[in-house]
């Protein structure tokens, strides 16, 4: 019977609470063919001739004189081998066939319907509880339930995990609003953590996503987050760079006619004449004092005889 690399595969699958990489796997394959070749404990496997033993005049040693030897204190169980298991196992399983055999358990786990499924995350395969069962888990474990994401905290996310690294200040200008409570909440939950720090005036926090974030969007890597249909990424980089640097709006702008005097205009012709030069003030009222009249300067009223 041909070795059943499906069957081994199971078995690791059920016997570990941790991801297994198809790396984990291989190293498993390692050590088994490094084991056969090594003698197992406890076992002699070469004896010294009693003729060799023998020096000189000394008499050889016969078994029935020799000392007997201490016997071991545990003996290795010889369980009888499964051919399935243990025969012809190759020296080399590629990835190829791990994948291979890892469709196969997933497809039989969906058929049985026994609660059971196989995932593909980030970090390896994993044997995962059906989430319609999620709730006699919680009972179980005595956890609340779940609590999910405002739409708040998923754009939030959404701008992370698109334009990591990213900082607040550039979240906040893509939204529009704050995203303060919105980033202690993602902080909170593990779905992004503070990558550094940006080569920016006041150094502020870089965020980009976590492991957990690519299982919460059942993901193996960022590779697979689904295209923007509405704006690339060079489209909001000259978005961005548009928005910190916004020039002065024109009268076009705000809607003014052409013909209008410029809001700018204005304010400096006034400026201009409040700031105007003091000598040139001065001597303007000096020449309106003497061409005043009495009757001008007394409130137009006739002098009295």
């Amino acid at each position: 019977m041909a070795f059943n690399l499906k069957k081994v595969l199971k078995a690791l699958l059920l016997s570990s609470n941790q991801p297994l990489a198809i790396k984990d796997i291989q190293a498993v394959f390692t050590r088994f063919h490094e084991q056969m070749t090594l003698p197992l404990p406890g076992v002699v496997t070469d004896y010294a001739s009693p003729v060799d033993a023998a020096a000189g005049d000394e008499a050889p040693v016969t078994p029935a004189d020799a000392p007997a030897a201490e016997e071991p204190v545990e003996v290795i169980a010889e369980i009888p081998e499964d051919n399935e298991l243990y025969q012809d196992v190759p020296s080399l399983i590629t990835a190829t066939q791990i994948r291979e055999a890892m469709d196969l358990i997933a497809a039989e786990l969906r058929l049985s319907d026994e609660g059971l499924l196989l995932i593909e995350g980030s970090s390896g395969y994993r044997l995962m509880t059906h989430p319609r069962f999620a709730r006699w888990l919680r009972i179980l474990r005595q956890e609340p339930p779940p609590v999910k994401l405002s739409q708040s905290a998923l754009e939030t996310l959404a701008v992370v995990s698109y334009r990591q690294p990213v900082t607040r200040t550039e979240i906040e200008t893509i939204r529009g609003v704050s995203a303060e409570a919105g980033v202690n909440k993602l902080l909170e939950r593990d779905l992004i953590y503070i990558v550094g720090r940006a080569d920016l005036p006041g150094r502020p926090l870089q965020y980009g996503t976590t492991d957990n974030f690519l299982e919460f969007a059942g993901m193996k890597s960022l590779d697979e987050l689904p295209a923007s249909d509405v704006l690339s990424s060079r489209q909001i980089d000259e978005w961005l760079q548009k928005a910190t640097t916004a020039p002065t709006p024109t009268d076009t702008d705000m809607g003014l006619a052409d013909e209008q005097l410029p809001l700018e205009g204005v304010i400096t012709s006034t400026r201009e004449f409040v700031v105007a030069d003091e000598t040139t003030a001065f001597a303007s009222v000096e020449v309106v004092a003497e061409q005043a009249t009495p009757d001008a300067v007394d409130g137009g009223r006739a002098p009295t005889a």
